[in-house]
């Protein structure tokens, strides 16, 4: 049996996508799932729009999601010659042919079909034909090179996702597979012309072995041309997977262009890499009903089966829910290490890890995100300005003569949950109070808010000097 090999290559003209994201787990699972191996490949044959900016964003973007590949990346600007020498090879096959029609004339070509009624298309005029004669190679213009499309008959494959599919060649014309030799060069490109995408991704899935392709299903069309060249070169055909795209809340597309955030953006918005994957996973994929697993746990399960015909639906109500549980279960020394990154971008210093450790236990359950977390331990390190709404609310006449009590007895106790809870208790026996009364303003003066957890545990992360000015202002 081929060893399995499966890719992803996005294009590096902007971050990495939510789509690109969810194939590139697709293809890794995958890969892993049957013991073959996974490679990147950087399509960055867009010259003009292609930056090393996004390069870096789309390998950071890698590294989070955990999804290690085994091979690259590879670039493909540094595969100009292979791409030309496969090209040349095509052409002295009769499989491709040289092209010279000016931007001016294909423009006079599909306003004339245009005006026919016809769909517009490349006539072929530059194609070798037996007993054809060509037109006189122009002066000064450099050409394409197009392949040669089978005008008739049927490309028809057997899609991972969507099932059969067929395509009627005539409704395909000859694709351009390579660029002038002045489009998109650089001082070392010597005199080649730039690949285009259906041309290079045939060559690449051929020289790197790729046997499984998962794609989003924009490329369905782009299909026929690509399994065309594969046949025309002689080689083995991948099999095609084209997953559904990811809609937005508003029901249309998700894509760089609209309304997509970077997989980035999201780390730095507080979300755990395991939960992306887990939600992501669920975006087109199920193994049953279960809706919490491992990436490992996914592998185990991911055979390729199961995936959804229908567009998938983004969701950032379900994603917070997903994150939220990953927040729960994670280490709280790992919490600690997030939370101190997040505090540093909010130029809060710490040097107390087992002080975040201990605060992350204790307010993790009420958080969603990181960034949620560190809004509730910034309280540990900054001063509060509570509302006036909740001062007023709280801390009324009848209940400072106790917050006075109870700080002079928490500045002689040991600096301890129980300590601190025993301390409380007097004060309240001591004013004839509730918890209810006595609490609540506690957590307004020292923690800016009404609500926390038990504020005995809460006040036993803070310094004992923190909690001590802050109530002496009653």
């Amino acid at each position: 049996m081929t060893a399995v090999r499966t890719r992803i290559a996005p294009s590096p003209t902007g971050f990495l996508h939510l789509g690109t994201a969810r194939t590139a787990l697709f293809s890794w699972a995958y890969a892993r799932h049957h013991g073959g191996q996974f490679v990147l490949r950087i399509e960055d044959t867009d010259v003009a729009r292609s930056t090393q900016d996004s390069v870096d964003q789309i390998l950071a973007s890698m590294r989070w999601l955990g999804l290690d590949y085994d091979e690259g990346p590879v670039y493909q600007m540094q595969r100009l010659a292979r791409y030309h020498a496969v090209a040349e090879q095509l052409i002295a096959a009769g499989h491709a042919y040289r092209c010279y029609c000016t931007p001016d004339e294909l423009d006079a070509m599909r306003e004339a079909q245009r005006a026919r009624g016809e769909k517009t298309h490349y006539d072929r005029r530059w194609r070798p034909e037996p007993g054809k004669a060509l037109p006189a190679i122009p002066v000064g213009v450099n050409p394409v090179v197009r392949f040669c499309n089978p005008v008739d008959g049927d490309v028809t494959w057997d899609d991972l996702v969507k099932g059969p599919i067929t395509i009627g060649n005539r409704e395909i014309d000859d694709l351009i597979i390579l660029r002038p030799a002045a489009e998109g060069t650089s001082n070392d490109a010597g005199a080649l012309g730039v690949p285009t995408y259906n041309f290079a991704v045939v060559v690449d899935d051929w020289d790197m072995r790729i046997t499984h392709v998962f794609r989003g299903d924009e490329h369905v069309n782009n299909t026929p041309w690509q399994i065309n060249i594969f046949r025309a070169l002689g080689v083995p055909l991948p099999q095609f997977g084209h997953c559904p795209i990811i809609l937005g809340e508003d029901g249309l597309k998700l894509s760089k262009r609209r309304g997509a955030v970077s997989v980035t953006a999201y780390e730095e918005a507080g979300y755990l890499p395991e939960a992306m994957l887990n939600y992501l996973a669920r975006l087109g994929w199920s193994h049953g009903d279960e809706e919490l697993f491992s990436s490992e746990q996914m592998v185990a399960w991911f055979d390729g089966s199961h995936l959804s015909r229908s567009p998938a639906q983004w969701d950032p109500a379900k994603l917070a829910w997903v994150n939220a549980h990953y927040i729960k279960v994670a280490d709280d020394a790992r919490l600690a290490g997030l939370v101190a990154r997040q505090l540093a971008a909010r130029a809060v210093a710490t040097t107390d890890a087992d002080q975040l450790a201990r605060a992350c236990a204790l307010f993790k359950d009420r958080c969603n995100t990181v960034v949620e977390l560190t809004d509730w331990i910034e309280m540990l390190f900054v001063p509060v300005a509570p509302l006036p709404a909740d001062v007023q609310a709280h801390v009324g006449e009848a209940v400072k003569p106790a917050l006075r009590t109870l700080r002079d007895r928490l500045a002689a106790v040991d600096w301890d949950k129980a300590s601190i809870a025993q301390a409380m208790k007097e004060t309240l026996a001591a004013h004839a109070l509730k918890m209810p009364q006595l609490a609540p303003a506690v957590r307004v003066l020292v923690c800016g808010r009404p609500q926390t957890p038990s504020i005995d545990a809460v006040l036993a992360l803070f310094p004992r000097d923190t909690v001590l000015q802050r109530l002496q202002h009653v």
